[in-house]
């Protein structure tokens, strides 16, 4: 996807390589794409649904991150001239408390030349079906809608706006869309103190980071994406900014990602904590102490909503064509209803931490390891019952490995959580299941017949989930049986650097490409039984499949090395950083 992202860790958008915002949602990720021409142009025309900035003869564009930051770039460049587009989402501290608007900032001027433009703004309300109702003033232009509005506030003609009539650029505008609130100052001023005090928010931010040696670019850029798809007012971690970039060409396979998997967002967490970004820990921790609490002992989904939210309803939009007319454009996730077993091992995994991270200024003694125990119980009665698995499988039920494994890892942190606390007895009780649990794996998820362990108890395919159990420390590196299994896999579902989920059809028929944390599993996988060189390679040949801006949707072709699903996916991003820590290169036997 040839798209950078933007964001406040409130809101987000994407841009497009020739300077197009063509997706942002209001009033946070979940909400109405108000900008939404990546999926189509609703029931509007060509150009609906995008902030363009278009100019004439334009024969060339160029496009990076200022260095550390989430401030982008756009060059375009035509025979007559050039122009620079800045954008961002304003975000600094201001009155000791975090400044994070539902706000874009553009800011567009003439670098050589004598160059021309179009300025294109069409917003559109409810998924595309309704244009808003404009009223304008000096210098600004108020967008109406049926349940929110927008105000943009600029030094640019007003007039020339509306009509996007083609005209010289001279000097720079300043276009500010927002709230519907009056601006305290110029649009050229706040525009400039923003992007000062954004740029210094976001270098400071990465100077903190923990980086590795080696990659370091790739892992800033990754850290970045990721604490971008962070929600800060309640502290929900969303697997994507997207909905139903589809999975393959054609494919059927369009999900609505903007919600909160604790699966994803266990391994994004602990993939900036590894940078030393406890920040986002912390949020997460009290998201995810919230929705236990509002379980009561109970079933807990695999995804909710950014502010725990339990109903995310799964309809088709019925004005958006699809990202190049490749629909459904689905609002909402069935998996909300699913029955997936692993969530508990990955509730229990993204809060452990709290308990041993003497940094970490959060509740976490007796108290909330009771909390968490009635996840415990759910992990224990389940470990051995069918469910829809890792990949959410909407027509069949299985007892997958996967899912067995995380709630081993439920019982087993438990135990080491309880031990922490001097809470000996449960220390005992919650190790002696995570024994049982493990016993049962080895026994029912080993096959002989294909020398690997599979994807379900009693079963006979393949499937890249098992090479969790390196990961969660399941089984030491060096078990026989976990090297089988990783070049077992390798061999079966590798494809170069990229890898396949499973062998087995499912609701769709057999997968068409890689996806891409599995192929970043298998990295992991390759490091912990000693064959590093093999992983750095495939390390390497992997970060070429980012797009142009160091970014990766979820899914990648084999053949031409597209990327494909949703964007920029939070267990991609996390990939890089793993892997990164993983194989560098010591700076204290470097340097």
């Amino acid at each position: 996807m040839d798209l950078g992202v933007i964001g406040n860790c409130a809101v987000a958008a994407l841009v497009s390589r020739e300077g197009a915002i063509n997706w942002f949602c209001l009033p946070r990720f979940d909400g109405d794409p108000v900008f939404h021409s990546l999926m189509g142009h609703g029931a509007g025309e060509e150009g609906d649904g995008e902030f363009a900035v278009e100019l004439e003869g334009m024969t060339e564009s160029e496009q990076s991150y200022l260095p550390n930051t989430a401030i982008l770039r756009t060059v375009l460049r035509s025979p007559k001239g050039a122009v620079e587009i800045i954008d961002f989402c304003p975000r600094f501290s201001a009155y000791g408390r975090s400044f994070r608007p539902q706000m874009l900032v553009r800011q567009v001027r003439r670098i050589e030349g004598s160059p021309r433009v179009r300025m294109r703004l069409r917003p559109r309300f409810q998924w595309g079906e309704v244009a808003p109702t404009l009223t304008r003033g000096s210098n600004h232009v108020r967008f109406v809608g049926p349940e929110q509005n927008m105000r943009l506030t600029t030094d640019a003609p007003i007039d020339h706006v509306l009509d996007a009539r083609l005209i010289n650029l001279e000097g720079e505008m300043t276009f500010i869309l927002g709230p519907d609130e009056t601006l305290s100052d110029s649009a050229e001023q706040i525009g400039t103190t923003f992007r000062t005090k954004t740029t210094r928010y976001w270098q400071r931010w990465t100077q903190r980071l923990a980086i590795p040696f080696e990659w370091q670019e790739a892992v800033i850029r990754a850290a970045i994406t990721l604490k971008l798809c962070s929600y800060e007012a309640t502290g929900g971690v969303i697997a994507a900014i997207t909905t139903s970039l589809p999975e393959a060409p054609d494919s059927g396979r369009n999900w609505d990602y903007r919600y909160c998997w604790v699966r994803d967002a266990f391994f994004t967490v602990r993939a900036l904590n590894s940078l030393a970004a406890t920040r986002t820990l912390e949020h997460y921790f009290q998201w995810l102490m919230n929705a236990v609490a509002d379980a009561e002992g109970g079933h807990i989904q695999p995804v909710l909503g950014l502010g725990l939210e339990t109903a995310l309803t799964e309809r088709i939009s019925p004005s958006l064509q699809g990202f190049r007319g490749m629909g459904p454009v689905r609002i909402g996730n069935q998996a909300h209803e699913h029955f997936q077993h692993d969530t508990y091992g990955n509730i229990i995994l993204g809060a452990a931490p709290a308990f041993f991270d003497h940094r970490l200024p959060l509740n976490t003694g007796r108290t909330a390891f009771e909390q968490l125990e009635p996840l415990g119980e759910q992990a224990w009665e389940l470990h051995d019952q069918p469910d829809a698995g890792i990949w959410e499988l909407r027509s069949r039920a299985r007892i997958h490995t996967s899912s067995s494994l995380m709630c081993w890892a439920a019982c087993d942190r438990l135990g080491k959580i309880a031990r922490h606390l001097e809470l000996e007895d449960r220390a005992t009780l919650w190790s002696d299941r995570a024994e049982v649990i493990r016993d049962k794996i080895l026994d029912n998820a080993w096959s002989e017949d294909r020398g690997a362990f599979v994807e379900s108890f009693g079963g006979s395919t393949l499937d890249a989930s098992v090479l969790l159990m390196g990961e969660v420390g399941f089984l030491p590196p060096k078990d026989p049986r976990f090297i089988a299994t990783v070049e077992r896999l390798s061999e079966v579902l590798g494809r170069g650097p990229f890898m396949l989920r499973y062998e087995e059809a499912d609701d769709f028929g057999v997968p068409e490409v890689g996806f891409n944390v599995c192929a970043f599993w298998r990295i992991d996988a390759l490091a912990r039984i000693g064959r590093e060189e093999e992983a750095r390679k495939l390390f390497e040949e992997l970060l070429e499949a980012r797009n142009h801006l160091g970014l990766m949707s979820e899914d990648t072709a084999f053949a031409t090395g597209e990327g494909w699903g949703n964007f920029p996916q939070t267990y991609s991003m996390v990939g890089i950083i793993n892997g990164a820590m993983r194989l560098s290169r010591r700076w204290e036997a470097e340097l």
